[in-house]
């Protein structure tokens, strides 16, 4: 077996194992009542980002927590992170910045979406800092600044070659006289990878390279490049901050490899019916599994309203994702329904599973991204859809 970043180094930091654990928190309606269990290993998180920020010391480890902490809940991981150590969060718009504000008072935080029309007041009551990916966003912010005397600071985004948002190089070039300024207000310089997950796209050196001009222009300014699978481009992309997201809650950041991260959640639903299908009948919304035997259901109460993605349900032409009931791997039968799902368990013992159990979604052999490649998408969806039916343990 494959040994994680944080096991193999385990001599350099904390293993998960060592990190002093503290009473589950729970949050949700009652096990009891919930259709799924969903658990986040808080120990785990922290052994990630600590792994991580071994890799590219001397480099500082930020945590991208957008999408409510990848779906694993903003204030319980940017709590758990802020006091491991994490000094730096990213998040996408301001709510999110609220959230992580209230539960790491002590930290900077970033709006990775920028600065809206008539918001830099509340970016400025929240202490956060937008990052600036146009010319227009930066003349609203810096008159502001110029009118309140705000000196929060804020991220400049240029663009490499995502495309997407940030300013061009040229206009990162023509700005740069500024910082020779005492209050020039950039605390951060940053760009996107857009290929990072495949090592050795072209377009990956291209925007180390592009990057690596403009931060000449502006020494003195901590940059950062890396996101989770930049990291593992090496240290031309480590820069001075890296900014890893996906891979702190346990998706691969190097597809195609074994994955050097600890799992972090686990989903398990209950089973609320077993029942026999006979031979040739179908199964689910538009008849398209059909049973090929007497077949034994176990139908558990989730759904794809609780984020477990359409696209992983079965049918006669393609299997879809697996579950694990009494220890054994099952397969789903049918469509995922709205708030439903059937697993065929017909090779389990009679009495192998029973109403009110529970079955694992994603847990043991079934990774995040073994949820994702059924779906035909990336771990990144699978995580940022779970719901929020599910009771929640907060582990560690």
């Amino acid at each position: 077996m494959t040994m994680s970043i944080a096991e193999s180094e385990s001599s350099q930091t904390l293993a998960a194992s060592e990190i002093p654990e503290a009473a589950d928190v729970t949050e949700g309606p009652p096990a009891a009542e919930a259709g799924g269990i969903l658990t986040v290993d808080l120990a785990a998180l922290e052994a990630n980002w600590r792994a991580l920020g071994r890799r590219v010391m001397p480099s500082e480890c930020s945590a991208v927590i957008k999408a409510d902490a990848y779906g694993c809940g903003i204030e319980p991981v940017a709590a758990r992170l802020a006091k491991a150590g994490c000094k730096t969060f990213f998040v996408a718009d301001l709510n999110e910045a609220r959230r992580a504000r209230s539960a790491a008072p002590d930290t900077a935080i970033y709006v990775l979406n920028g600065l809206l029309p008539g918001t830099a007041a509340t970016f400025a009551d929240l202490r956060a800092r937008p990052v600036i990916g146009s010319m227009v966003e930066l003349a609203e912010w810096d008159a502001f600044c110029t009118g309140q005397q705000w000196q929060g600071g804020a991220a400049l985004h240029v663009d490499t070659g995502m495309n997407r948002l940030g300013i061009t190089a040229n206009e990162a070039a023509a700005l740069a006289p500024r910082i020779r300024s005492e209050n020039h207000g950039i605390t951060l310089l940053l760009s996107h990878l857009a290929c990072s997950e495949v090592q050795d796209h072209p377009l990956n050196e291209r925007q180390i390279s592009l990057f690596r001009e403009v931060r000449i222009l502006y020494r003195g300014i901590t940059s950062s490049l890396a996101n989770s699978s930049g990291i593992f481009l090496g240290n031309a992309a480590h820069c001075d901050l890296v900014r890893p997201g996906v891979a702190l809650y346990g998706v691969n950041p190097t597809p195609g490899r074994s994955n050097p991260m600890r799992p972090v959640i686990e989903l398990q639903a209950r089973i609320v019916q077993i029942r026999t299908v006979p031979k040739g009948d179908t199964v689910g919304y538009d008849a398209g599994w059909t049973a090929k035997r007497v077949t034994r259901l176990a139908v558990v109460a989730v759904g794809y309203a609780d984020g477990y993605l359409r696209s992983a349900g079965a049918s006669d032409d393609a299997p879809g994702a697996d579950a694990i009931v009494a220890g054994k791997r099952c397969p789903i039968a049918g469509r995922i329904s709205m708030d439903l799902i059937a697993i065929d368990i017909t090779d389990l013992p009679d009495a192998g599973a029973r109403r009110g159990d529970l079955v694992k979604l994603i847990g043991d052999e079934i990774s995040v991204d073994d949820v994702a490649t059924a779906a035909g998408t990336i771990g990144y969806e699978v995580l940022t859809s779970l719901g929020r039916r599910y009771h929640r343990v907060y582990r560690g």
